[in-house]
């Protein structure tokens, strides 16, 4: 008879030093009755706001440089804020979804090795993620350099076009500032080291909007000085980021550069492609949503109008991302440390928690839907096409705070590759052709476009609450131990009985 020796994951459970971050030593106990559902409700409440608040802080605040930089825009000209609008939601969006993507693997791997107690190995994960994002990005970097001939391929008009296509040369360096911030994000976030991250956004943010004003204003270098100060703000996060990491504060989970960041490289590099799949399908809807308004009459009043409300939903979205990455950490946390009940419980929380504020939101622009128009256009037209797209924005804004939340459970227990096929189903199969079909044969426009894609995401959230709700948590334990022994290079040990 074989038994194996005693594994990391059960050497995690036995050990008391990552409780603060896990939650308790022992998994929870099953839940009978209400009030002892309410009792975890809040125990559990603690520990996803301990994490999701200065993620959610730190989320807003990095959101906020673009939109900063669109507000500005906007009250520099129509066409300034149309090419700042598809530069920032198809050319620098489809470069986001794909490096936050791969970047996301980090997720997984640093979450569940910090469970169970492989604090060595993120460090190695987080090198192996910049090799991998950085040559990403030298690829990519051709899309903002060809941006003006691949817009007018696909139908865009002349003048957005040229000026979109000039803003996503001036945007290169925030490419390469995406590819070493996104990393370090996950391996800080994974230690629930997000604090100091909010500190970091919160002065780029405050810089951001000073020089931003200053420069696209006051000194009236319009578009060309938002790119600027777009930029630096994204390279000071990262150089901030790296001088704390650099500090030594992060302990064993930084012990320097190593060569061993670049071993396994191909195994990685699929486990990242897997997880840029599942984020991009996500990140490209929305993109699609605004291209295809270019492709309606009056289009510049189009995508004006679009690209406030999807500026509007990225707002709240920020606020969702906070919760993403909050159950991200609690689920593969627990999981590493062989915890099913209580990561199981996380998702519960997570999900009453998202939709409650999104509710909250939507009421919020319900109160003020005759004001919010003029803060972001100075156009009369442009106004009077958000104020009638308000009703589809409320309904976007709840069902865009829980998706996101079960994107991070997916996330955090590894099961990207399955989404992104239930992402590629709901969206593109089934979202995008109805929204077609709405908006030009049914010729409601932008309604009808924004219809039919927000009835895609509602499908992809069921099909994801009932995943969650079906899942073996027992099972996905098991897996995360095996997952941990694999890339940290550990093989199972057997002595006989």
């Amino acid at each position: 008879m074989e038994s194996s020796t005693e594994t990391p994951l059960l050497a995690a459970k036995k050990a008391t030093k990552n409780a603060h971050f896990t939650g308790d030593v022992e998994d929870i106990t099953p839940i009978n009755g209400a009030k002892d559902f309410f009792v975890q409700f809040g125990v559990e409440s603690k520990k996803l706001w301990y994490l999701a608040a200065p993620a959610i802080f730190m989320s807003v605040s990095q959101y906020l440089l673009g939109a900063i930089t669109q507000t500005f825009a906007g009250h520099v000209g129509t066409l300034e804020l149309a090419a700042f609008s598809i530069e920032n939601s198809v050319i620098a969006g489809f470069s986001l979804g794909i490096l936050l993507g791969m970047g996301s693997a980090l997720e997984t791997l640093c979450g569940q090795a910090f469970g169970a107690g492989q604090i060595d190995m993120l460090g190695v994960y987080m090198q192996r993620s910049w090799i991998i994002l950085f040559v990403s990005s030298l690829l990519m970097m051709f899309l903002y350099i060809f941006a003006t001939p691949l817009l007018l391929l696909i139908g865009q008009t002349e003048d957005i076009s040229r000026a979109a296509g000039q803003m996503a040369i001036w945007m290169i360096p925030q490419l390469f500032a995406y590819a070493f911030n996104f990393p370090i994000v996950k391996f800080l976030q994974s230690q629930s080291k997000i604090m100091v991250m909010a500190y970091i956004s919160a002065v780029a943010l405050v810089l951001h909007t000073f020089f931003s004003w200053l420069l696209m204003l006051k000194l009236g270098w319009g578009l060309w000085g938002g790119a600027i100060v777009l930029n630096v703000s994204w390279w000071f996060m990262v150089i901030a980021q790296m001088i704390y990491i650099l500090s030594g504060t992060c302990g064993e989970a930084w012990s320097g550069f190593s060569w061993g960041a670049f071993h396994n490289l191909w195994s990685f590099v699929k486990l990242s492609l897997a997880s840029a799949l599942m984020i991009c399908l996500e990140t490209w809807y929305f993109m699609a949503l605004v291209l295809f308004a270019g492709y309606l009459k009056n289009a510049e009043t189009a995508v004006d109008a679009l690209s406030i409300c999807t500026n509007i939903v990225g707002m709240a979205i920020t606020i969702a991302i906070g919760f993403n990455a909050a159950v991200s950490v609690r689920v593969s946390n627990e999981l590493g440390a062989a915890h099913p009940r209580t990561a199981k419980f996380s998702v519960v929380v997570v999900v009453i928690t998202s939709f409650l504020v999104g509710c909250v939101l939507a009421s919020f622009l319900g109160i003020f839907q005759h004001q919010y128009p003029a803060i972001f256009a100075d156009s009369l037209q442009v106004q009077q096409a958000v104020y009638d797209l308000t009703p589809l924005l409320a309904a976007c804004l709840i069902i865009n705070e829980v998706q996101p939340a079960l994107s991070g459970v997916a996330i955090g227990a590894g099961w990207q590759a399955v989404i992104a096929y239930i992402n590629i189903a709901c969206y593109y199969i089934f979202g995008v052709p109805l929204g077609l079909f709405f908006g030009f044969v049914l010729d409601w426009g932008v309604k009808g476009i924004w219809v039919g894609m927000l009835t895609g995401t509602v499908v992809q959230t069921i099909i994801l609450v009932c995943i969650c709700y079906r899942t073996n948590w027992d099972k996905e334990a098991s897996l995360a131990e095996e997952r941990i022994r694999k890339w940290s290079g550990q093989k199972k040990v057997v002595v006989e009985a």
